[in-house]
């Protein structure tokens, strides 16, 4: 970008933004054919591993990397100038270890100890899946001796092929108190567990978000982590919102970063007109805004303490980086005249591939509801 920002040792081994920017060559060599394939990254995931990124979040105590909420931000923003699948699906990682990473370093939460020292120690891909494991839950719990037999299918498993261990939950309806959701890890090599080959979207075609079948998997009444009342705000789920959304969007904002790369590039070859330069205005315009929104989730992040008025100006930010990040990939469009609507370009690919920032929770119509009953001073428990 052509503006003042700040620059970092790229030889500092801390550096995990640089380390991301190592790897970013080898990622877009290999983007065309993922895109093409609807084929995973894999070999993306392997060199993450090997870079020593997928512990980056762990607490240094725990052999990690210690990074900070900012600074995974600012890898994932990295990664997805190169590859927005990796990014996208690497974020689904990388929160899954930065809430526990937050909920011993605030709250010495003993529980969450060792799952991140194994995700340092063997370096495991944790899954999560989405819009299934929101607020109301989804699948079922059934009771057995010892246990709870789970029977489930979950979307949007990003990184489903090579995952470790899926963070996830089901409904217990029997439970004495009402319907309640349980939360728990289960082990993608379980016999009950299967992947379905069927993540053939519009874009984000490398993420491997397939779904993911559960199918009789009992898990133990011990491993279970969390119980709580099923369609209504959890403290937890503050926090996973706090944390988990500046780092999704924080691969949505490197995509538009990346179509806005590209548009300059091929506007600087096209007959230059008022009109064309006040196309890469705008578009510079919206991506400053979505720059600045995400900016203030990451800071909210950092240093605010989590609960209903913090989801609330998370969600409002959350609605603005979408928002904004897909003006500005459209205006790069334009921007590009008609050589960026050819796939070589690549420019095509960015614009499907930043739609997929209007599908996280929470979407416009509930994030609106939520920030209205906010202001009103109305209750918020179930609004999601």
């Amino acid at each position: 970008m052509n503006r003042p920002q700040e620059t970092a040792a790229i030889d500092h081994p801390a550096d995990f933004t640089a380390r991301a920017h190592a790897l970013g060559p080898a990622f877009a060599a290999r983007v065309i054919a993922a895109d093409e394939t609807d084929a995973f990254v894999a070999e993306n995931f392997a060199a993450l591993k090997e870079a020593g990124l997928i512990e980056a979040g762990v607490p240094t105590d725990f052999g990690g990397g210690g990074a900070s909420i900012a600074e995974l931000c600012s890898m994932l923003r990295e990664i997805a100038h190169h590859c927005s699948s990796t990014a996208l699906a690497f974020a689904m990682h990388t929160h899954q270890v930065a809430i526990p990473a937050w909920r011993w370093q605030r709250q010495q939460a003993a529980p969450v100890v060792p799952l991140l020292k194994r995700v340092a120690a063997e370096r495991l891909v944790l899954l999560s899946s989405g819009g299934s494991d929101w607020i109301a839950g989804s699948g079922e719990a059934q009771k057995v001796e010892g246990g709870y037999r789970i029977t489930a299918r979950k979307v949007f498993t990003s990184a489903a092929p090579i995952g470790d261990l899926l963070m996830t939950g089901a409904v217990w309806e029997a439970a004495p108190d009402g319907p309640s959701v349980l939360h728990f890890g289960i082990p993608m090599k379980s016999p009950h567990v299967k992947v379905l080959t069927n993540w053939k979207a519009m874009g984000m075609r490398g993420t491997g978000s397939h779904d993911v079948m559960i199918d009789g998997h009992v898990v133990p009444e011990e491993a279970v982590a969390l119980k709580r009342k099923q369609g209504e705000w959890h403290p937890l789920f503050h926090i996973i919102t706090m944390i988990a959304f500046p780092l999704i969007y924080a691969a949505y904002l490197g995509v538009a970063e990346a179509a806005r790369m590209r548009a300059v590039e091929m506007a600087c070859k096209r007959r230059m007109s008022e009109h064309v330069m006040s196309l890469v205005g705008r578009m510079d315009t919206e991506l400053r805004a979505a720059q600045w929104a995400h900016a203030e989730m990451v800071r909210i992040a950092e240093t605010a303490a989590p609960g209903a008025a913090t989801t609330n100006e998370i969600m409002i930010g959350r609605a603005l980086v979408a928002r904004h990040a897909i003006a500005a990939v459209e205006l790069a469009m334009e921007a590009a005249g008609g050589a960026g609507f050819y796939r070589d370009a690549g420019l095509e690919r960015l614009f499907r591939d930043i739609q997929g920032a209007r599908f996280h929770p929470m979407q416009q119509g509930p994030q609106a509801t939520y920030a209205g009953r906010i202001a009103l001073g109305l209750d918020v428990s179930t609004v999601f």
